[in-house]
């Protein structure tokens, strides 16, 4: 059966009870189609339509929801038809559309729904401008110091499984009595270039996180008045990160005192800083790239002391990349998070901690609100029917 003409036209609110008592009846309509939608209609649109034209959502799922944003099912309204019920429920992922009918329709079929539904629109723009005025308009952005800090866990928990222990893995040179057997470089080359290339990253990483994080305290907690200029807004974004630092409890709100930079965990961040600048740009920091010294008599070498081949190879990347630091300047980052946040009001501080941890933000464009729009989690369900005779699987 092809999809009537004036289905959309025949639709028209009904209590929710009226529906329940309906489907009890003998007589009730047996044929059942899903829709599925996810932009043909844009959601917003469609959610602004039904609202306009049948008032708030009525359909039993609104009942069942939870007063917040964890739910599988958002919004449902459920109408009467001349044949039938149809139904449009607001999911995560898509709007599910269910026609309870006397007569069959067909999948092919949702086309013309959808046409009926966007043909419907302009008898009722100004109304659905009116429902679309009474929404929150938020933007949802990853939060960089969560997404950064994930980063470095998973690089962290990669490097751990390689268990590397330099002091107990070095080959002894070829005159030990040890028998190294043949392939014994080979698997340690490769465990320790991949291990160190982590090391490398995530002490690269590592101040990028912090910074992040004094970055969206600036973000979360700035004074309005700074936030609605934009110039003075990027004069505070834009200082060097030990200004930025010192000036938080003048920039933003919420600090019961101001941060002291002089703090061992600041001092400790701030040369941090500075190992990160010499690591990441190449610095040529002889103090901190030597290796060894070795005297020549022309070009005859008179070593100073003998390394082992060990030591001059797997060794000296050891030692370059600050395998043995890592551990320390993880912890001194957290120490340096752990203090900032120390510095803000009890209530702020929880506030903060909550939306520091979650990946994913909104912003409310109207009034500079931020929030957690949505848990950590997606959910979703997708029910499957047996076909008859077949039972269930």
């Amino acid at each position: 059966m092809t999809l009537p003409a004036d289905l959309v036209a025949s639709l028209k609110g009904a209590p929710t009870r009226e529906f329940l008592d309906d489907m009890k009846q003998e007589n009730r309509p047996k044929h059942g189609q899903r829709w599925m939608l996810r932009n043909e209609i844009a959601p917003s649109d469609l959610y602004c339509y039904l609202g306009a034209r049948f008032g708030a959502p009525n359909g039993l799922q609104n009942f069942l929801r939870n007063d917040d944003s964890d739910n599988l099912i958002h919004w449902e309204w459920c109408l009467r038809c001349d044949d039938g019920w149809l139904t449009f429920q607001g999911m995560n992922f898509r709007t599910e559309i269910w026609l309870t009918s006397r007569a069959g329709v067909e999948e092919s079929d949702k086309s013309l729904l959808v046409a009926q539904i966007k043909a419907d629109f302009a008898n009722y723009g100004k109304q659905m401008s009116e429902v679309r005025k009474a929404l929150e308009n938020w933007t949802e952005f990853v939060n960089p110091y969560r997404r950064i800090r994930g980063s470095i866990e998973k690089l962290l928990d990669d490097l751990r499984e390689l268990k590397l222990r330099p002091e107990d893995e070095a080959i002894p040179d070829i005159t030990s009595a040890e028998e190294v057997p043949p392939d014994r470089w080979g698997e340690l080359l490769e465990k320790y270039t991949k291990g160190l290339g982590l090391c490398f990253g995530i002490r690269s990483m590592l101040p990028v996180m912090a910074e992040a994080f004094v970055n969206l305290i600036l973000f979360v907690l700035m004074r309005p008045d700074l936030k609605l200029d934009e110039r003075l807004r990027e004069n505070a974004i834009r200082q060097p990160i030990d200004v930025r630092v010192k000036s938080l409890h003048i920039t933003c709100l919420g600090f019961e005192r101001p941060v002291d930079y002089s703090h061992e965990f600041c001092k400790a961040y701030h040369t941090l800083v500075n190992e990160r600048n010499d690591l990441l740009h190449g610095n040529v920091v002889l103090d901190k790239l030597k290796f060894n010294e070795v005297f020549f008599n022309g070009r005859v070498p008179v070593f100073k002391q003998y390394r082992s081949m060990w030591e001059r190879s797997v060794g000296v990347e050891i030692q370059a990349v600050g395998l043995h630091r890592l551990e320390r300047e993880v912890e001194t980052v957290d120490n340096f998070t752990a203090y900032l946040k120390s510095c803000l009001t009890e209530n702020v501080r929880k506030q903060f901690e909550h939306l520091a941890q979650m990946r994913d933000l909104g912003l409310n464009s109207e009034n500079g609100r931020i929030g957690v729009l949505f848990p950590g989690h997606l959910v979703d369900f997708f029910p499957v029917f047996s076909k008859p005779g077949e039972g269930n699987a």
